[in-house]
């Protein structure tokens, strides 16, 4: 071949893998800036600079981070830059360069109503300063499509994450965002769908205002309290409150997920619109406010994680045992090695629960919460049990076995909980993450983390706890019962 052939096809195949890759970049859905020019600047260089001068005037303001501790999540102000901006630069005080690669962004619907939330399909979320691509887990979680679904018409018309964005792309330079605008939804149970993606590269972000539209001194007096609850993880409080936060459904998702991790909240800084550039009458509210935990994730609740695929082989022992003490062989076939049940992380002793459901309507749920004997060695006892041992229920029939459907339950230890009274109770109680066991006595009984699903109300849950018990309803209130929690680990059959 000629030295002119070879130079042809040299220049062929360049010209093509720069045509692929031109049409690949095309090809990407890109957000873009739909409030760029009016909440903030959209040039670049201005852009730049005026969160340069803010970030200035911030690290004025004396802050100490909790020693030996980590940042896991923030709470900053999505208004214009000349109204919040100080206060959302003040996240300089916290945030660095390549301190994580993945932002889950949270922040409310002000522009549509709906029902759950919302998660962009877009490849990427432009701002003036650059891209910021989407992470992988975005897409995993609209696949949750009970909860979380794409509404184009938000994507392109939502400000709060939009307003956010600068300001991490200023600080952290380089990550991902897996971006969520919360709609009316169960905080709790965004919590839960948030939660298997947490790692310690992982960083939590709610974009709320606080009080809108007050006389300014009545303004701080109430976002003052608002700031308390939010320190003190008063949930329930919150939930109640009226004109306290815009997103108070993106920061209860974090209360919820601080609670379970026990991450201690800091006031970075506060401040109004009256303080920057609005009148005193009628002012909105904005707060800094950052998370602290642990170092890393690796807690009880985590270390001892089973995965999916052992879950499933539990499951499969659970189904398996059942069927041969009804002597029989269940349509849905169980192949169980044993070197798959003398896994490690299965070998641990654990509290277990096996809960038996027939239409969703349940048929048996029998469980031990002492940690004395092998997951696998508690499945097989508690599934003999939840079949023909509940005394709920007459024993399992061969009839009905194909009809059932299997869950199991991994608990942690159970630890104490302590509190001062019925109210301070509700305020410690994690709703859809703690299971419970009250104590009076020789009375006691405890409710899977499961059952808020049924009782979300902590009122109720706790009152319906005490009458499992014998105790009456609202023993939580006027008695001191020994209340302590656990978490588990829960895991059905694959459809």
């Amino acid at each position: 071949m000629t030295l002119k052939a070879k130079s042809i096809i040299f220049l062929a195949a360049f010209f093509l893998i720069f045509y692929l890759s031109t049409s690949a970049c095309l090809a990407e859905n890109i957000r873009k800036p739909a409030y760029a020019g009016s909440f903030y600047p959209s040039d670049k260089a201005q852009i730049e600079q005026t969160i340069g001068i803010l970030t200035s005037k911030a690290k004025e303001t004396p802050f100490t981070a909790p020693s030996g501790k980590s940042l896991k999540a923030l709470i900053l102000p999505h208004a214009g830059y000349i109204y919040s901006g100080l206060t959302a630069a003040h996240a300089s005080m916290v945030l660095s360069e390549k301190q994580f690669s993945k932002v889950i962004l949270m922040g409310p619907d002000h522009r549509v109503g709906f029902s759950g939330c919302a998660i962009s399909d877009s490849d990427i979320y432009e701002t003036p300063l650059g891209p910021v691509r989407l992470h992988k887990d975005a897409e995993k979680l609209r696949l949750k499509k009970e909860l979380f679904h794409l509404i184009p018409v938000s994507d392109k018309n939502e400000h709060s994450l939009e307003v956010v964005l600068p300001f991490l792309q200023t600080y952290l330079n380089k990550f991902e965002i897996v971006p969520i605008v919360v709609g009316s939804a169960d905080y709790n149970k965004i919590a839960g769908a948030i939660d298997p993606i947490l790692d310690d590269n992982t960083f939590l972000v709610a974009s709320s205002d606080l009080s809108h539209y007050l006389p300014y001194k009545e303004a701080v007096g109430r976002d003052r309290e608002t700031i308390s609850m939010i320190l003190n993880l008063e949930k329930e409080k919150l939930l109640k409150r009226d004109n306290s936060a815009c997103g108070k459904i993106p920061v209860l998702t974090i209360l919820s997920l601080a609670g379970k991790y026990r991450w201690k909240p800091v006031l970075i800084h506060y401040s109004n619109s009256g303080d920057t550039a609005g009148e005193r009458s009628r002012v909105v509210g904005y707060a800094s406010i950052a998370f602290y935990g642990e170092p890393t994730m690796e807690n009880e609740n985590l270390s001892n994680r089973l995965n999916d695929k052992q879950g499933q082989i539990l499951l499969k022992l659970a189904r398996k045992t059942i069927s041969d003490e009804l002597g029989i062989k269940s349509r849905q076939e169980q192949i169980i090695s044993a070197s798959e049940i003398a896994e490690k992380d299965l070998q641990r002793k654990s509290g277990t629960f096996v809960t038996l459901k027939i239409r969703n309507q349940l048929r048996g749920c029998i469980g031990n919460l002492a940690a004395n004997e092998t997951i696998p060695e508690g499945i097989k006892r508690n599934a003999i049990n939840a079949a023909f041992n509940d005394f709920r229920f007459s024993p399992l029939t061969a009839k009905e076995f194909d009809k059932v459907e299997i869950e199991i339950s991994i608990l942690s230890e159970p630890q104490p909980l302590a509190y001062k009274n019925g109210e301070d109770l509700i305020n410690k109680l994690r709703p859809g993450i703690d299971g419970v066991i009250i104590r009076k006595g020789h009375a006691s009984a405890t409710f899977l983390p499961q059952v808020w699903e049924q009782l979300k109300r902590p009122e109720d849950f706790l009152s319906h706890l005490c009458t499992k018990a014998g105790l009456p309803s609202d023993s939580w209130k006027n008695s001191k019962l020994e209340v302590l929690t656990y978490n588990v680990q829960y895991f059905e059959e694959e459809k």
